[in-house]
This record gives C-alpha cells, sequence and structure tokens, in this order.
C-alpha cells in the first residue's frame, strides 16, 4: 500500500489578465496518492480559505477527461507526465515524497490568463463556429444513421479526429503556439464523411482564416501537439486538412 506524500507546489499566481504574475510556493502534506491532480488542488484551496487566503483559481468541470476544461501545465507539460489523460485523470500516484511540482497555465498568446490557473480559450470556440458545422434540415425527419454506405476506414478516421476533446494542450504545447491539431481534427471529423463534403471548401477556408485572426502561430511539424494529445489526435490530421484547403483554394467563394 502506497503511503502519503510530502510535496511541494510552485503554482502560477496572477490577480488578472493585465496584472503581473508569480509562482508561489505551498507545502501540502499527507497527499494521498489515490487522490486526483485537481482534488489535490480542492484540498489547497480549503487549507487556504481556512487561512483566510485567496484559494487558488484554476478551470474544470466534467472530471472524467471529456469536457477540455482542466487546462493546467505541470512540470512544464500540459495534463502532466501521462500520456493520453487529461489533469483531472492525472492520480498523484504518478509522483513521490518530496518532490517539487511547478503548475502553470497555457502559455499562448490566444489563451489569455483570466486569473491564476485559469486561461480563456473562447478563441477555439470560435474557430469551429467558422465552419466546424454542417448545415442540414432535420425538420422532424430523422432518417436511419446508416443509411448512407461509409467505408469502415473513413468512418473510424473520423471517430478519432472526433475525439478531440478542444483542450488546448496542442497550443499549448506547440513552441509557435499553433492550433493547427484543434483545427485539423475538426476540418478531417467531416471531411472524412459524405455529409460533410458540400461544404468541405468553405468551411477549412473560413476555419483556417479565424484562426489566423485568433493570433494562433504557424504550423513547423515539431510533433508537439501529437505527444501531448490527451486523445492521440494525430498528425495526420493536419495533412488531410492541407489538403483540403490546397483543393479549396480552386473553389471560388460562393
Amino acid at each position: 500500500m502506497s503511503e502519503n506524500m510530502n510535496l511541494t507546489l510552485k503554482i502560477w499566481r496572477q490577480a488578472g489578465p493585465d496584472a503581473k504574475g508569480e509562482l508561489k510556493e505551498y507545502k501540502m502534506t499527507d497527499v494521498s496518492p489515490d487522490m486526483s491532480f485537481l482534488e489535490m488542488l480542492d484540498v489547497l484551496n480549503e487549507k487556504l480559505v481556512e487561512q483566510k487566503q485567496e484559494p487558488v483559481v484554476f478551470d474544470h468541470d466534467c472530471r472524467e477527461g471529456i469536457c477540455g476544461a482542466c487546462s493546467l501545465v505541470i512540470n512544464g507539460r500540459p495534463h502532466g507526465p501521462v500520456r493520453r489523460v487529461t489533469t483531472c485523470q492525472l492520480h498523484m500516484r504518478k509522483f513521490k515524497d518530496g518532490d517539487t511540482i511547478y503548475i502553470e497555465p497555457y502559455r499562448a498568446k490566444a489563451f489569455p490568463v483570466i486569473k491564476d490557473l485559469m486561461v480563456d480559450r473562447k478563441a477555439y470556440d470560435r474557430i469551429q463556429a467558422a465552419g466546424g458545422f454542417i448545415s442540414v434540415n432535420t425538420s422532424g425527419n430523422p432518417t436511419d444513421a446508416n443509411s448512407i454506405l461509409i467505408k469502415k476506414e473513413n468512418a473510424d478516421r473520423a471517430f478519432a479526429a472526433a475525439s478531440c476533446i478542444g483542450c488546448g494542450a496542442c497550443a499549448a504545447a506547440c513552441p509557435n503556439a499553433s492550433a493547427m491539431l484543434f483545427m485539423s481534427a475538426k476540418v478531417s471529423q467531416f471531411a472524412l464523411l459524405p455529409q460533410g463534403r458540400p461544404e468541405a471548401a468553405r468551411r477549412v477556408k473560413h476555419m483556417l482564416q479565424q484562426m489566423d485572426h485568433e493570433g494562433f502561430g504557424n504550423c513547423s511539424n515539431t510533433g508537439a501537439c501529437e505527444v501531448e494529445c490527451p486523445k492521440g489526435v494525430s498528425l495526420e490530421n493536419i495533412a488531410r486538412m492541407n489538403r483540403e484547403y490546397l483543393a479549396a483554394s480552386f473553389v471560388p467563394e460562393s
């Protein structure tokens, strides 16, 4: 049975978007290895409140690895040291007694700090709104899901692309703060299916234009995004998006 741990936390504290931030040190004792990382932060905040201090602000929601809200950089890596897990799925058993853990917000121009560890990731929402959808008339007449035949290979690839949770780890890991992996996943999940083909050209052009407008950088194929993605979204999607954009450049705007 694992014993409880004593840890040193160095946490980024920043009062607001325009305030000067700094790393502050906190001592945590008797940390259970069975705690999730966010539960450990909950315990820290309880202690800070008891001591009449300002609790640490951090983003979270589902705590099941689905929503993508838990956007933390832990010891220099988005979501922490374990591959293919989100921060909320990370457990303290991955750390050792006496460890010093650095906890920071995502670092990207397009993700401004709101307070402490919470950043504004609405830039991803605006990219999605620019074209990450299909226009259909549902009108109370649903059709069978299998009425259009789709190759299993394409269906599997579309499903893998759609597993992106929009957490922002790709942009946070990228030295250029590029959102190409996120955007390519949203483009690919439609490009691979017949329902997404009618608007394919408009979609990729509008989404790429919005990504540039938000201030994200360009992709230089470092591959850091794929390594840090908690859902394992593949770089193949970026190649597919580039092909889609090249083809769309020959299609006039309707």
